[in-house]
This record gives C-alpha cells, structure tokens and sequence, in this order.
C-alpha cells in the first residue's frame, strides 16, 4: 500500500459508460482514493476526470507503471480484462475487475497463480450479493427459515441493450453476450447463498444474425451478432441442490420472479417484473412464504400501512452501490484476507457460464473443475467507510 497507510490509491482503467458509478461511489468510501484514471479514449478520460475530480489521467500502461497506485480498477471491455488483469499484477498491484473476470479460463487461472505468486489480491464484479438484497436473502438461508434448500430458479429476460447503449457492439461480440454479461449477477448470488456449483449443461440459439442500433449517433445503424443470445441451463450444486436459469436477449417483457430458491418448508422469492430489477441490484424486496404461512411476506417487513404502500410502489430502494467489492478488497488486503467478491468466485463463475455454452455442442452435462469458497456474510456492524446504503438485514 502506498505511503498514506489510509489510503488504497487505485488508478482506474476503461472509462466507458461503466465507469460513471464507479467513480461516484468511490467518492463515499473512506480509505479508497481514484488517484488516476485513463483508457484508450483520452478525450473521454480527461472529460470523465474534470466531471468527478479526479487529479491524475494517463494512458492505462502509465497508470499501471505508477509506483504510487496501489491497485487497479479494470473496467475495461471483457476481452481486455485478462491482458490488464495481468499487467497489473506483473507490476505489484492488486486488482479488482468488472465481470466477466475472463473470457478465457487459462487465463483466469494465470491470473490466480500470479496473484499467488506475489501475494496479491484480486477481486471482480459483481459485488452485488454485498447488497441488503442478498445478505437477507442467506440470512434467511442460514436460518433454515424456508428448511433445507431443494432447488433454485432464475429468469433474465431482457431484449438487448442496443436501445439505450450508442456502442453496442462488444455485447454480441465474442466475451460477450446475455448469460456472460447478465449471467454473473444471477450466479454469483446463488453461490453466496447455496455455494459452488459441480455441474452444468444447457441449450443456446443465435435468434438475429444482425441487430440494429437504435439510438445516439449511430442511430439505425447495424451490427454482426457473434454470439449466442437466447440461453437455457440447468445446473447442481455441489451441496446436491439443483436449479435452472433463462438469460436472453431476445425476450421482449415476462412476469416471471427474476429468481427464487425453494426449500423443505417454503420459498424465497426474487419477485421484480421490472428487467433490471433482479439480481443486479444491491437492494430490492425479498418474499417469503412457508407452510405455516397463507401469504407473501416481505423482508425486511414494512412496519406500516403506509410503508407498505411505498415498498410495493417502488419494489424497495435500488442503490446502485456498484464499487463497494473494491472497498471491501482493500479491507481485506489490510486484513491479510481474500476479498469475499474474489478471483476465485469470477474464475469458478466463468468455469460455470463456459460449461453452460460449451454443453450443447457436446450433448452432455459438464462437471466444473474448480471451485471457491462459499462467501461470507457482511459482519452486522459493517464498517468498509460506507456512505452509500447497502440495506443490510437486522
């Protein structure tokens, strides 16, 4: 770590649409200074600096080369993740990435062996199961309040993000597409709340050859899809627990829970109809019913009438606090500790997403090789220099 023992000094790479919250939350966390910042797009990272006060911008191999940073934000587009990932490491930073953590698995565990090797941390996105969402969610788990976990259903509808983002293209190209973009969120979740998962198979189709792109400045213009974009899998746990996922581009609206976990003596419900509103948020209702119940109940519960009214209206508080898994690495490197949104969990995550790509093609269910830690839980007296809300269960 750098001189100043309370600060984490972080240089940002990828300025891109991404970056925006990022550089808005770090502001809140104590402890956590974006000291630089800088991409491929100069003009971009300079605007990006004057907007949210950052004092230095440089080209991303000066950032890296900088004796003063101690860690890097990759926010780069996935297909650059491993290469930056990797550089970092090569000179002595920790590293916290956006997901996907690889598009290529040899690399991810080139980048767990590195970090190994030289006693670096790595994190990656999503960090949203930090969220109050998730963390009532296993509490509720660890309880035994719905019994002993059974199954698990998720369902991502969505159709494209080609309507409201003006450069698209590296969603439907290779590292991209439905199940690695919106795919982490929903997954990494389960593993937090059911841990890692033993084997995979799935289902996918290419519904569009072509997509167009339908607003900003290249408004109407079209684009090559190189991947898959409808995706069905099914998967078990290594606990035995089994379950089933629907990530698509290609689904115009749907009124399924975004994902529920069923047990012995009841559910927990994901209800949002809302594309976006499921798993990659860090707040958001949690449903509940059990054999000794006749309704749905909400946790945390409304105490009024009136708070009722609100909760259903707005489907709870959706803080974005995206960011807070570097907040929470830099307190684990200070704590000598592996991060809980870690290398390990992107790595087994990716493993998971590639078998569930990979299996249609081979007919069969694959078995994942690696494996992680399931994630703790935030302590109840959280203190990673929040002032952003995490909603975090009673």
């Amino acid at each position: 770590m750098s001189d100043s023992m309370n600060s984490f000094r972080v240089g940002l790479i990828g300025t891109g649409r991404i970056s925006d919250v990022y550089l808005m939350n770090c502001a809140e966390f104590s402890g956590v200074d974006i000291v630089s910042c800088g991409s491929l797009d100069m003009c971009e990272s300079r605007a990006k600096a004057a907007a949210f006060g950052v004092p230095r911008v440089a080209a991303p191999d000066e950032i890296i080369a900088d004796p003063d940073v101690d860690a890097i934000l990759n926010l780069t587009i996935p297909a650059a993740h491993a290469e930056i990932s990797l550089a970092a490491l090569e000179a002595g930073k920790h590293v916290h990435s956006e997901k996907p953590f690889v598009t290529d698995l040899t690399d991810g565990r080139r980048i767990l062996d590195l970090a190994a090797r030289k006693g670096l941390s790595v994190g990656n996105a999503p960090d949203t199961f930090l969220g109050g969402r998730w963390q009532t969610v296993r509490k509720l788990l660890d309880k035994g309040v719905i019994g002993e976990p059974t199954g698990a259903s998720a369902f991502v509808p969505t159709h494209g993000v080609e309507r409201h983002h003006p450069n698209p293209d590296f969603y439907y190209a290779k590292g991209g597409g439905p199940l690695l973009d919106l795919g982490p969120y929903y997954l990494a979740a389960l593993v937090f709340c059911l841990g890692p998962i033993g084997r995979v198979a799935g289902m996918a189709r290419k519904t569009f050859p072509e997509r167009m792109i339908e607003n900003g400045h290249r408004d109407g213009e079209m684009m090559p899809v190189e991947v898959d974009t409808h995706c069905l899998s099914m998967f078990e746990f290594e606990s035995g627990v089994i379950g089933q996922m629907m990530v698509s581009f290609d689904v115009w609206d749907s009124e399924t829970p975004r994902l529920e976990i069923y047990g012995t003596d009841g559910t927990i419900c994901i209800p949002d109809p809302d594309p976006g509103d499921g798993a990659n948020v860090f707040q958001g209702p949690v449903w509940i019913r059990t054999r000794e119940t006749s309704r749905w109940t909400m946790r945390p519960r409304p105490k009024a009438p009136m708070d009722w009214e609100v909760a259903e209206n707005t489907h709870g508080l959706n803080c974005d606090a995206r960011g807070v898994g570097l907040a929470e690495l830099a307190q684990a490197v200070s704590e000598r500790r592996e991060p809980r949104a870690s290398g390990a969990l992107g790595l087994h995550l990716c493993e998971v997403m590639h078998g569930m790509l990979c299996s249609p093609g081979l007919g069969r269910f694959v078995d994942i090789q690696s494996t992680c830690a399931r994630p703790a839980m935030l302590p109840e007296s959280v203190e990673i220099g929040l002032n952003v809300n995490l909603g975090l269960p009673e």
